[in-house]
């Protein structure tokens, strides 16, 4: 049996880990198939339609929501749907799938920074220390042969989207929260889902027609269900599990993992060298998420929640 302090730190290997395969899969039906907009469509669209499913089969009680609380679920649709996924696939489709998971490493820190803005968490030593570690494991990573960095206009532009997808998906972690502890987190993500799939319409269906899905292989429609049911139905369920059991900050410091795992579905499906340094990076990895999740009564600021 797996102690329950663990569970959340296997729910968000797994989501990392899934993550870090989406960088190529995703690639697949992006590569001259079908447009961001319209692929993102799909993606919300029928994760939307899963999680009603599950929710209308699995949870009886209704479902009321406080007036206070609806501003804030419609801005976790925004920044947790609607920007983060257009702007990931918008610089997915520009830039190369390490430049994508490097710049990614970002979000813990964005994370500590609005949480203690908003007041949602501690500011502590050990979190301190544990991001510090993190970074270093990032920076390994960073100045060896996996990182080649794009200086042609249109990887800028890709990597400028991919930014702006972590600051959107650091924003999403730490307002998130209070909802999934105050109802029913299964609820909780299916509205914002619904939420977030309104600004999605609008920004894809100019392209759906323009689409020929006559033309996809049989490999595309798989990488196509592969993010779906996987990187966004199945993640966003761990993911609202670890996040309410956890620190929104010890879900952010696993995003150091994605280069790791981005770098070895890479090797999978390109079949590009996987280096010594992937290794010496994911210790520190490892040792920064350790202490992110210690608890302590010493922090450097006394906010309270």
């Amino acid at each position: 049996m797996i102690a329950s302090k663990w569970r959340p730190h296997i729910a968000l290997l797994i989501v990392n880990a899934l993550y870090g395969a989406s960088y190529s899969i995703a690639k697949i039906p992006l590569s001259g198939y079908i447009t961001p907009g319209v692929f993102i469509l799909i993606r919300v669209s029928v994760s939307l339609l899963l999680f009603a499913l599950l929710v209308f089969s699995l949870i009886k009680t209704r479902f009321k929501i406080d007036r206070s609380d609806i501003l804030r679920l419609a801005l976790c649709g925004l920044f947790g749907v609607s920007i983060n996924q257009i702007c990931f696939f918008e610089g997915l489709s520009r830039t190369t799938e390490m430049n994508a998971s490097l710049l990614m490493i970002l979000t813990p820190i964005l994370i500590l920074i609005i949480a203690i803005i908003a007041k949602e968490e501690h500011f502590t030593l050990q979190k301190i220390f544990g991001v510090f570690l993190g970074c270093i494991g990032a920076l390994i990573i960073l100045f060896n042969k996996g990182f080649q960095y794009s200086l042609n206009q249109s990887g800028i532009i890709g990597d400028m989207f991919i930014f702006v997808n972590a600051i959107s998906y650091s924003i999403y972690l730490v307002i998130v929260k209070k909802l999934m502890h105050k109802y029913e987190p299964l609820k909780v993500i299916m509205y914002v889902f619904l939420f977030g799939l309104i600004p999605v319409i609008f920004y894809a269906f100019p392209k759906l027609a323009e689409t020929s899905f006559s033309t996809f292989s049989l490999k595309v429609w798989l990488s196509i269900a592969f993010v779906v049911f996987f990187v966004t139905f199945t993640v966003y369920l761990l993911n609202i599990y670890a996040i309410s059991k956890s620190d929104s900050s010890l879900a952010g410091t696993y995003i150091y993992l994605q280069p790791i795992f981005a770098a070895f579905f890479t090797y999978i499906f390109a079949h590009k060298n996987l280096y010594f340094y992937h290794v010496i990076a994911a210790l520190f990895i490892f040792t920064g998420v350790y202490f992110v999740s210690l608890k302590s009564n010493i922090s450097t600021s006394s906010i309270k929640s």
